[in-house]
């Protein structure tokens, strides 16, 4: 690699990863735990469809993912009045959907085991399900919630099939490290493309590390 070269390196798509990596976090700590508690809770229809659509990315292409939320999102799809496409709420739509079911999953795994004793015997002592939650059930799973954050986070900056299709990969707007990447590649800018994927590995092994050493304190 010619490290002259590196000077001209744009790191524009660095931080709009990290900008959009953050917002999916604070996502996730609503919606993705949300949704954990509801499916370890629920049975039925509707909690088996809401299953399905969260983790329909894990078992399905990202690419036609992306490609159904463009329909949906188009001018003459059902959602296309949002008029989200090719924006930056279009790239954080698509990381955030890519992470999801990495954090849903491991909470709902986890909340759907010994923890519910605990919970009744809080219901028992007169303890509301707010006070419950916040105070008995989160403190017994905050291990697994941090440890699916960083795994959510990890998918959201490293995702490409969908934000390709809906963020529309313009340069300077919705070009994230992942898809700098890719059209550094195109563009036959190897120099580019390794800064960008060593930057991209430091991440992603600090992040490892961290999965590590939580691991190794249960």
């Amino acid at each position: 690699m010619d490290y002259n070269l590196l000077e001209n390196i744009d790191y524009a798509p660095f931080w709009l990863s990290l900008k959009v990596g953050a917002i999916c976090v604070l996502l996730y700590l609503v919606f993705g735990v949300g949704l954990g508690l509801f499916l370890s809770r629920t049975k039925g229809v509707i909690a088996s469809i809401v299953d399905i659509v969260v983790t329909l990315p894990l078992v399905f292409p990202p690419i036609a993912i992306g490609y159904f939320l463009l329909l949906l999102l188009g001018q003459n799809g059902i959602f296309g009045f949002l008029d989200l496409l090719f924006s930056f709420e279009a790239v954080v739509l698509a990381s955030f959907i890519a992470g999801l079911p990495l954090v849903v999953k491991p909470i709902e795994s986890v909340l759907g085991g010994r923890i519910r004793d605990l919970e009744s015997i809080a219901y028992t002592l007169g303890k509301g399900k707010i006070y419950t939650f916040i105070f008995v059930s989160l403190p017994c799973i905050y291990k697994t919630l941090i440890s699916s954050l960083f795994l959510g986070f990890a998918r959201s900056i490293g995702e490409v099939g969908i934000t390709l299709l809906i963020g529309g990969n313009i340069i300077g707007r919705s070009e994230t490290i992942s898809l700098a990447i890719y059209n550094a590649t195109l563009g036959a800018e190897y120099h580019k493309a390794s800064f960008y994927a060593i930057i991209l590995g430091i991440v992603c092994l600090g992040i490892f590390l961290v999965l590590r050493h939580l691991q190794q304190e249960r």
